[in-house]
């Protein structure tokens, strides 16, 4: 093997087992405080851990826990059309978006006390130790939206601070992840890894900015499965640079079959709401392909 095949090889492993220890007692330590606490007792709580961590394509630079604490006591919806949703009573219970978040950082103060950051605009943070990783705690609500065809799409509804909202398919880019995994002989999540580990080096050498986990995970997920059954790391890294670099080039397709997803297959990776474009991820490859001298 090369050297540069040697450290890909090197790289498309999870968390250290020291790191995946603290990583399981923070999602512990988290689930024991919504179980402790006396408002939630009683009421439909679902306490479920999301991202990366759930996902098993963190590494240890981006090792943070995303916990969802959701409120299944009332349902947002939405509609493909007009009345397709079933007929159903009004929520008139106690839970409302304010509510949930108020109870939830208690909850998280008198198990972590001043390590619960509420400064963002959707998350707590709760600060790591020698004995945990950094966690994000997200409050949200079950959420649905019901397709005109029949059936429906079920998801969590969050809300952030100044009253806007956004929906989350956690269940579904889990799902959609370990079919792609499975397809690939399980190499899929492996690259995941490596690019991960690639940007994070390129970070710290201060040759590329920061790229949020997600989008990179986005990235490789829209590759074609054939990319990852190729017989070395170092090709299936080439491939993905490459269906990057090249399908990214222009603006976004007016035709929404060639759009680029989400690693969810819901949401469409590139609109006016998300935190990057098509130019960031065709930086990002050109970065890549550069920092990791792919053309020698």
């Amino acid at each position: 093997m090369t050297t540069l095949e040697e450290k890909l090889a090197g790289w498309t492993g999870i968390s250290s087992p020291t790191e995946q220890d603290k990583q399981d007692r923070t999602e512990r330590m988290i689930r024991e405080a919504i179980e402790a606490h006396a408002a939630f007792e009683g009421y439909d709580i679902e306490v479920y851990v999301k991202g990366s961590y759930a996902n098993k394509t963190n590494v240890r630079a981006d090792s943070d826990v995303d916990v969802a604490v959701k409120c299944n006591e009332l349902m947002y919806y939405e509609e493909q059309e007009p009345g397709v949703k079933p007929a159903g009573t009004p929520y008139t219970g106690i839970w409302t978006p304010s509510y949930l978040r108020s109870e939830l950082k208690k909850a998280l103060v008198a198990k972590f006390d001043d390590q619960v950051d509420d400064s963002g605009s959707t998350a707590f943070k709760i600060n790591s130790s020698t004995a945990r990783v950094d966690a994000d705690v997200v409050p949200c609500f079950n959420y649905r939206y019901y397709f005109a065809s029949g059936g429906h799409l079920s998801g969590a509804r969050v809300f952030k601070n100044d009253g806007s909202s956004l929906e989350n398919y956690s269940q579904q880019q889990l799902d959609k992840g370990n079919a792609k995994d499975g397809r690939t002989n399980s190499d899929y999540k492996k690259v995941v890894r490596i690019m991960k580990r690639v940007e994070n080096l390129m970070v710290e050498n201060d040759v590329h900015r920061a790229v949020p986990s997600f989008f990179m995970e986005c990235l490789v997920y829209n590759c074609p499965d054939e990319i990852f059954r190729r017989s070395t790391w170092t090709d299936a890294v080439k491939g993905v640079i490459s269906h990057v670099w090249d399908n990214l080039d222009g603006d976004e397709p007016t035709d929404n079959s060639e759009r680029w997803v989400e690693a969810n297959d819901v949401k469409y990776l590139f609109h006016s709401a998300q935190d990057w474009d098509r130019k960031d991820g065709r930086d990002f490859a050109q970065a890549a392909w550069s920092h990791l001298e792919l053309d020698k």
